[in-house]
């Protein structure tokens, strides 16, 4: 039997915070050696990071992959460059459309272990507004004040 092993590298927390997200698509990456090394040691940040499109193909921007000290000369280390994501024509296509619409965004969620590939999870998100931040954090204090009034009723 195949085995499937999900292992998380990073999260973006603050992703549900600011955004409504819709739908997610999990995608392959392009990184080079030295990126899967600091992606092995967890010295990733994806936290404003988000999907732009150049030639009909889709590129992950501001994620950085610190770089590690163990690495040779000859290598240039960029750690904000932007990396091709691997994606089927028909998910291009239906996230540049997507994001073409008015208030859509493509955001990047987590990135972690699959087996033994890097994949990368994308949210097609809309931004939210300053008084739907209030209105969940209200939900999230009146559902915990709620758990502590039934714990004493009982």
């Amino acid at each position: 039997m195949n085995q499937l092993i999900l292992k998380k590298i990073t999260q973006n927390k603050r992703a549900y915070y600011e955004y409504f997200v819709e739908k997610q698509i999990e995608s392959g990456i392009s990184l080079l050696g030295w990126e899967v090394k600091s992606a092995r040691s967890k010295m990733v940040v994806i936290d404003n990071s988000y999907v732009s499109f150049y030639n009909k193909e889709a590129y992950i921007c501001n994620s950085i992959f610190q770089s590690n000290v163990t690495r040779f000369d000859n290598e240039s280390s960029d750690s904000v460059r932007a990396r091709k994501l691997l994606l089927k024509k028909n998910e291009l296509s239906f996230l540049m459309e997507k994001v073409n619409q008015k208030g859509y965004t493509a955001i990047i969620l987590d990135l972690y272990w699959k087996n033994s590939w890097i994949k990368v999870n994308i949210g097609i998100a809309k931004g939210k507004k300053k008084y739907d931040k209030r209105n969940i954090i209200h939900m999230h204090q009146w559902n915990k004040e709620k758990v502590r009034v039934l714990k004493y009723m009982k």
